[in-house]
């Protein structure tokens, strides 16, 4: 992967990578059979890149692109009900400047927040292999040391995050407490400049069960944005 000197550098060698042959050709070969829905648009079909300010004081760690959304658009978490979760939760606690996403040139703005995924291509059934995901992890590795002078709060959005990001975390130099915790929703472990926060992923499967309701995203996204200094609205009484 080489090194790089900015996330302008990074964003553009994540777009170009072909690591993982079998997600190549999923990746691909959806952006051409398309869904139905969605069948005179045009696919990315290519490795999503992270989203947000290369001086971002929150870090939102997904799980990797959806098939017909992230890959379709190429912006993560555009695009698909996933996606409306988290966009209307980060307008609603003031860091981003509309509730919804729809495609790249939208207007969508995150303030002081970056969103990023341990894997960048759509994988088959959502379902990344280690393998993948420790091939993918050289991308997290860079962008979080290009984002270390300025990170504060790193929100980890369901527990496959929660694995992959430690091990990078604790290369870069932070502190992992021992023994590790756990994954679990509201979660929150220090690590001296960076505080970690857990949250449950914003799946349909989630979101429509009630396992994760807005309120509790909110909180959450809430409670990093606090912690690294942005401004944020108060909980509704």
């Amino acid at each position: 992967m080489g090194s790089m000197k900015t996330i302008d550098e990074l964003d553009r060698a994540v777009i170009s990578c072909r690591a993982c042959p079998r997600l190549v050709r999923w990746r691909e070969k959806v952006a051409v059979e398309k869904k139905a829905e969605f069948r005179d648009e045009p696919y990315w079909g290519r490795a999503v890149p992270a989203f947000g300010p290369a001086d971002a004081r929150v870090l939102i760690v997904g799980l990797a692109p959806a098939a017909h959304g992230a890959n379709r658009t190429g912006r993560m978490f555009t695009g698909d009900r996933s996606g409306d979760v988290l966009y209307a939760a980060l307008n609603a606690v003031g860091l981003s400047n509309m509730p919804t996403s729809t495609h790249i040139g939208d207007g969508l703005t995150l303030r002081g927040v970056r969103i990023t995924a341990p894997v960048h291509c759509a994988p088959p059934d959502n379902k990344p292999t280690t393998t993948e995901r420790d091939r993918c992890r050289g991308w997290l590795d860079i962008e979080l040391e290009l984002l270390k002078p300025t990170l504060r709060s790193i929100v980890v959005l369901g527990g496959f995050g929660w694995q992959a990001l430690l091990p990078v975390l604790e290369k870069n130099g932070w502190q992992i407490p021992r023994p590790r915790r756990k994954f679990g929703h509201g979660i929150e472990v220090d690590l001296g400049s960076v505080r970690l926060f857990g949250s449950y992923h914003v799946s349909q499967r989630n979101t429509f069960t009630g396992r994760l309701t807005p309120t509790m995203i909110e909180n959450v996204l809430r409670a990093a944005g606090s912690h690294a200094g942005l401004s944020v609205t108060s909980a509704a009484s």
